[in-house]
């Protein structure tokens, strides 16, 4: 094995980096603003809090900065009241986040160099240690609001104002860690997650109680024995829903000076489908391809099982190919006794992000929600598109100069909607788009002007108001 890097790796080229620069430039300014302008009309039935997590270096990244895995984490948050609307945002303050802003300079390099940081320079007990990065995905369960990381210990977030209270385990049923994408079943309560891991038992899977306390602690997916990445899992009343696509990390080619990942489509992608009666997994393998998204998954009346999710040709960035790589919404149907599977293409205009109304997880939904490509030549997902998979139609909204995020579906009082944050391109200004869920493509009935800039980032949710 080789040495630990003991020099400081030097400053990321920000100039130059199209993931530090433009919408995606990083936000230093934490503010908490009330009354904000409305150009529109906010609906007066919609009640709750629209948040939202994304990587955002607190302080300018040295070694190297691969997105979206680097970056400190950054919530923000809208509240929506009587038709007004408040914006706050806070940094996720890991030990790292501290230590950095205690010294006024970044210390921590990226996730993907071996350099870290010595005794001397961050005490005894931050030496030796990488940056911890909560900075995918938030979510609500048991009386926890909690900053997602990628594979370890999420963060929790007082919800008054968003201040970091520390790593939580989720009773333990985050023993092992948690990847960013834990699945909440709206008829049970529970909340069920999965990890993956650089050593053997390689992936494990678990569950929280609806009060917060563990019903499932980290149990083994038996059958696998190599290291892949898995960002996201869908979940059905009967079964957790994983697939395997052969992005492995090579930690032997790190240490020689190769990439963490190696992409090998010569494996295939196997799906597994985890009975949560703790049953044997149901294996099927198929042709190569890359998922970085679930919308939804559901058992059908046969025992067949439905999956709805974003299929990639390989993972971009993490793959060196001849072609670009192509996204795709696509509907799979797996049998776990024969172990046939079925796609078919939804859509294929390089959709992401996909979301469908949270209160139809693990059972049939209507509609999908994505950002998606106006013309799929053009390198920008720059529109919305939403897919009604009962009638097999589609329908879109184009925002114009507006770089808009992932779609969450937001239900009101009387009327259900779509809400997204957006960056306008012409002036570096930010939104918050409210839009009909039963036109869409009619755009914003509201929106509403945020105080600062925000980057573009990953995965939110909306909390209704308790």
């Amino acid at each position: 094995m080789s040495a630990p890097v003991t020099r400081r790796p030097g400053p990321v080229d920000i100039a130059h980096h199209s993931h530090l620069v433009g919408v995606f430039a990083p936000q230093r300014e934490e503010v908490d603003v009330r009354d904000l302008e409305v150009i529109g009309e906010l609906p007066a039935d919609l009640h709750g809090t629209y948040l939202r997590n994304g990587p955002n270096p607190r302080f300018d990244p040295i070694g190297t900065y691969v997105y979206p895995l680097d970056g400190d984490g950054m919530v923000h948050r809208i509240e929506l009241a009587d038709g007004t609307a408040r914006y706050t945002n806070r940094f996720v303050r890991t030990p790292m986040v501290q230590a950095e802003e205690k010294a006024g300079h970044v210390i921590w390099a990226g996730v993907t160099d071996l350099y870290t940081p010595t005794e001397d320079e961050v005490g005894p007990d931050l030496a030796g240690t990488s940056r911890e990065l909560p900075d995918i995905n938030i979510v609500r369960h048991g009386g926890r609001l909690l900053a997602m990381a990628e594979t370890t210990l999420p963060f929790r977030l007082e919800p008054a104002d968003l201040s970091t209270l520390g790593r939580d385990n989720c009773d333990g049923a985050m023993g092992v860690g948690s990847t960013a994408h834990p699945k909440i079943d709206p008829v049970t309560g529970q909340m069920v997650l999965f990890n993956y891991m650089l050593e053997s038992p390689y992936l494990t899977w678990s569950v929280v109680n609806p009060d917060g306390s563990v019903a499932r602690t980290p149990t083994a997916v038996e059958g696998v024995d190599t290291p892949l990445m898995v960002h996201d899992m869908a979940l059905t009343q009967h079964y957790i829903v994983l697939m395997l696509c052969p992005l492995v990390f090579d930690i032997a080619a790190v240490l020689t000076g190769g990439s963490v990942l190696d992409w090998r489509p010569e494996d295939g992608t196997r799906i597994a489908l985890i009975p949560r009666d703790g049953g044997p997994v149901r294996w099927t393998t198929h042709d190569a391809y890359w998922v970085w998204h679930f919308a939804n998954a559901f058992d059908l009346p046969d025992g067949r099982v439905s999956v709805d999710y974003v299929e990639w040709t390989y993972p971009g960035g993490f793959a060196k190919a001849p072609e670009p790589s192509m996204g795709s919404l696509v509907r799979a149907v797996v049998d776990p006794g024969s172990g046939r599977v079925t796609r078919e293409v939804v859509c294929d205009r390089d959709v992401e992000f996909p979301r469908v109304d949270d209160r139809e997880l693990t059972r049939g939904h209507r509609t999908v929600a994505t950002v998606g490509k106006l013309d799929r030549s053009q390198g920008r997902q720059d529109s919305l598109w939403f897919f009604d998979t009962a009638r097999g139609t589609e329908t879109h909204w184009d925002p114009g100069s507006v770089s808009v995020g992932e779609p969450i579906f937001m239900p009101g009082a009387e009327h259900e909607y779509w809400g997204m944050i957006g960056t306008d391109r012409s002036d570096m200004s930010s939104w918050f788009f409210v839009l009909p869920a039963d036109d869409p493509g009619s755009g914003p009935i509201g929106k509403v002007r945020l105080p600062i800039r925000v980057p573009a980032g990953l995965h939110g949710a909306w909390l209704p108001a308790e």
